[in-house]
């Protein structure tokens, strides 16, 4: 499959996340703002972060998909704070690893700047990723909506009782799986909870999900691949639900 580039010619507009609780990400975030700056782009801060100084505050979700890219400074939980405060816009993440996992942010502290520049340049591959878009449905009425990178786990909380749940692709009965709980994981998010439960790992280009159970009450119960553009519905008994 050929690699596109990532191109920013037409949009100047970049936005800054950092773990806020490292002072040495705050301190590279200010210093890539001026040099950014300095190079004429628009340096703004995301939002659900203090804003860098000499850049502009985000507050509004119309006002971050005018980003051209963003640049992601700690682990990769700063990386997954991003893609949740992008909500599903398909804006490139550069991520620089300032944290204690880098799966995601493969890129080094002092790398950063090459890396940044190389981006600025066109010359690094613009590798997409699946996300799991989530609707949950309560008395026929959407009650939440929101987005993932890694994955969706559905669980049972606080107590006891195993959760009766039956998976449909589309319309169609896949399973009725009774077990704690059930992870639905992007390529991506294969090698986090999904493998620890026993699922496998998926390349991260692949046009899969995966469905593994958490501790199942059977035998026969294992993980699910599925295409990534099927729509699954998990409908959970509510006499088993905490």
């Amino acid at each position: 499959m050929a690699k596109q580039k990532l191109s920013l010619k037409d949009n100047k507009n970049i936005a800054l996340v950092y773990r806020l609780q490292t002072a040495e990400a705050v301190t590279l975030a200010k210093k890539i703002a001026v040099w950014l700056k300095a190079k004429g782009y628009s340096v703004h801060t995301a939002p659900q972060q203090k804003a860098i100084a000499g850049t502009k505050a985000i507050k509004t979700q119309a006002a971050l998909k005018k980003m051209g890219l963003i640049i992601a400074l700690g682990g990769d939980g700063t990386y997954l704070r991003a893609v949740r405060i992008l909500e599903g816009a398909q804006i490139p993440i550069v991520g620089i690893n300032m944290g204690s996992l880098g799966f995601l942010t493969g890129n080094r502290a002092e790398d950063a700047f090459n890396v940044i520049d190389e981006t600025l340049q066109n010359k690094m591959d613009l590798r997409p990723r699946s996300m799991i878009h989530t609707l949950i449905r309560r008395k026929g009425k959407v009650r939440a909506e929101f987005h993932a990178l890694n994955d969706i786990v559905i669980e049972r909380g606080s107590g006891s009782h195993l959760i009766s749940t039956a998976i449909y692709s589309e319309k169609f009965l896949v399973s009725e799986v009774k077990a704690d709980g059930f992870i639905i994981a992007s390529p991506t998010g294969s090698t986090a909870y999904n493998l620890a439960a026993g699922g496998p790992i998926l390349h991260p280009e692949a046009k899969v999900f995966v469905v593994t159970p958490v501790a199942p009450h059977s035998l026969t119960s294992r993980p699910l691949i599925l295409p990534d553009d099927l729509q699954m519905s998990f409908k959970t008994d509510s006499r088993t639900r905490s």
